[in-house]
């Protein structure tokens, strides 16, 4: 079922009635509009003087609705998810604590891969140098043991913005743009392993014990450079934009419902992500060999 991403911005009352989230003017009570909780996948909160009820917030964690906060400037600084979304949380849990560490690194391996790949067909897609990338995809190690994924970045970044531009959390524009998009891709992956009864905290790969999100951070590499052609097209649309506008929130917040290819079939982002950590659960269980990964159509 493909849900809604929903972004809110002004000031707003939300409340569940009828089995539906219910937007109210504050002040006045009256109905901006509705949406049937089960229609949600993502609700984003991006104004201080927005108040949701308890009620609500129960009905959406039970529908596994990732509810994502934004700071004093408008980038997300928190999400919600309910803290288990499978009938068979303990058992898969089990399985995934059990996985060995020669086939995490596999699987990095592979993740690794789709990654470059992805990346390379985004500088095909826009025009750009992309043939060295096709030598690091091939050199990718178990493991990553030599960082062909640190080494085809360097590349990537290069000549999908400009020599000297530096990629960084904090760094200067166009950065903010792709960290919007990013956080965005990490609240869906995040919410996908949890509805399929693994913890996002117990990454392949990535394993800081300040994250709670290392497996969804691992799960979203190859996810990335949907966000980036997402971000590419804005930019040439509006070249001069430099902040985070309301119009580039719901551009971005579009790439729930672009078309991948997974599996040998088209479906949008958010099914294809489902299908990536269901893939992540057989591979721990030994039914498969190989995540399911997207590719760009």
């Amino acid at each position: 079922m493909i849900t809604r991403s929903i972004y809110i911005g002004n000031p707003a009352y939300l409340k569940l009635k009828d089995e539906q989230m219910y937007i109210l003017e504050p002040s006045s009570r009256e109905l901006k509009g509705k949406v049937p909780v089960e229609d949600l996948g993502l609700l984003m909160l991006d104004h201080f003087q927005i108040t949701i009820s308890h009620q609500l917030i129960q009905k959406m964690m039970g529908n596994n609705v990732v509810v994502i906060s934004c700071d004093a400037h408008h980038l997300p600084h928190g999400i919600m998810l309910p803290l288990y979304g499978h009938t068979e949380h303990s058992d898969r849990v089990k399985d995934q604590l059990e996985a060995s560490e020669s086939l995490k690194k596999q699987l990095w391996k592979q993740t690794v891969e789709c990654k470059i790949e992805n990346q390379k067909e985004v500088l095909k897609k826009l025009g750009n140098y992309f043939e060295p990338m096709l030598t690091y995809q091939s050199n990718v190690k178990s493991g990553d043991i030599t960082n062909m994924e640190g080494i085809a970045a360097q590349h990537y970044w290069k000549y999908l913005i400009s020599l000297d531009f530096l990629r960084g959390r904090f760094g200067d524009s166009p950065n903010p743009f792709f960290n919007f998009g990013y956080s965005v891709l990490r609240s869906i992956v995040a919410r996908s392993i949890v509805e399929t009864g693994l913890l996002p905290v117990l990454g392949i790969f990535h394993k800081n014990k300040y994250n709670p999100y290392c497996l969804a951070d691992d799960l979203m590499e190859p996810f990335r450079p949907f966000i980036d052609f997402l971000v590419m097209q804005w930019l040439n649309q509006n070249p001069n934009s430099d902040d985070l506008s309301k119009e580039f929130k719901a551009h971005i917040l579009r790439i729930a419902t672009v078309d991948v290819l997974i599996d040998e079939k088209t479906r949008p982002l958010l099914v294809a992500v489902k299908a990536t950590a269901s893939s992540l659960y057989k591979c721990y269980t030994g039914e498969k060999r190989l995540i399911s990964y997207p590719q760009l159509i």
